[in-house]
């Protein structure tokens, strides 16, 4: 069995803002709260970045329109002892949907990393 970093995305909506950098600071709280809540403080929540269709360079991932705004946030999980990647993929999406209920998810890169060396040895 594997570890593996998860990364997802998550489409967050945000009402009655005017300012770009507030939606995406209640975003990030109010996602990290509802995480923290189930005691999922594993899960690193960050605004996501989106590149620029006219020269590439990355922005802020978030977009305002009727004091109403949508802020992707990028959630990072270690999931351990995974039989493979889409088992990775599931155990995460899982934990996360579970605290984000009607939270869009989506699975935007999995990454094996190093597992502890005593499991190597055990085995």
């Amino acid at each position: 069995m594997s570890n593996y970093l998860v990364a997802m995305e998550a489409a967050w909506l945000v009402r009655d803002v005017e300012d770009i950098d507030d939606a995406i600071g209640v975003a990030v709280s109010e996602a990290g709260r509802r995480l923290n809540q189930k005691n999922k403080e594993y899960v690193e929540v960050e605004v996501g970045l989106t590149p620029c269709p006219a020269c590439g360079e990355p922005f802020d991932s978030a977009f305002i329109a009727a004091s109403t705004a949508l802020v992707g946030l990028m959630l990072e999980i270690d999931v351990f002892n995974a039989e493979t990647e889409e088992h990775a993929a599931r155990i995460a999406k899982s934990e996360v949907g579970g605290a984000l209920r009607d939270v869009p998810l989506e699975v935007i890169e999995i990454v094996e990393t190093e597992g502890d060396e005593d499991d190597e040895d055990e085995r």
